[in-house]
């Protein structure tokens, strides 16, 4: 079974496809991570104001506003939180943007479970701060 140390961990996930939400969730908790899976922008922001999450894995193609829009916004919510951002239709523009913006990985679809698994671990490891003397 999975890393049952990441229990704790909370993934948020939101796709416009409620099939790669599915895919994503199985694919998560199977390794021992609670997954909430989102297919509405507005609602996955919400869930955000009202709940800490660890890491959010956004598709940039969405309905109504684009994931690294959505990515901001968790941002401005809590800069703390790991993102990995997914797409069909990969492009440097779109991924030198996310990564300004902080997102910590990128999957192109369709998904790899092994990869998709590696980039959640990567980024869900603790960032070492260096502090101020």
């Amino acid at each position: 079974m999975g890393n049952t140390g990441m229990a704790s961990k909370r993934i948020l996930v939101l796709d416009d496809m409620l099939d790669a939400v599915n895919l994503i969730k199985r694919i998560l908790q199977k390794e021992g991570y609670e997954v909430i899976g989102f297919t509405e922008e507005e609602e996955a922001l919400n869930y955000v104001r009202t709940h800490p999450i660890d890491l959010a894995i956004l598709d940039i193609k969405l309905k109504r506003i684009s994931g690294v829009e959505v990515l901001e916004a968790i941002k401005r919510i809590d800069p703390s939180t790991g993102v990995i951002m997914l797409t069909a239709y990969p492009s440097k523009q779109s991924e030198q943007r996310s990564i300004k913006l902080g997102a910590g990985a990128f999957c192109v679809k369709p998904i790899d479970n092994e990869e998709l698994v590696q980039k959640v671990v990567h980024v869900l490891k603790p960032k070492h701060t260096i502090l101020n003397p």
